[in-house]
């Protein structure tokens, strides 16, 4: 049996780490292409980030590291 990939949605992530503080302003830094992940520009709001993923925004860089046995989507 394959163990499922844990992932987090990347306006989540935004959210969860504090780097904005609602899902709108996550939205708007993603539009605007003021979010890096993993140096790469990206404009996806549901862009699938998984562990060891480095997201870079509001000036500050965030790795991924999510918690135990919960798949957050």
């Amino acid at each position: 049996m394959s163990e499922a990939v844990q992932s987090i949605k990347l306006d989540q992530f935004l959210k969860w780490v504090g780097a904005v503080n609602t899902g709108g302003e996550a939205k708007i830094l993603i539009q605007y292409g003021e979010v890096a992940v993993n140096g790469e520009v990206e404009t996806r709001r549901g862009r699938k980030l998984v562990d060891g993923d480095v997201v870079f925004a509001q000036g500050q860089s965030y790795q991924v590291e999510l918690p135990g046995d919960d798949v957050m989507m």
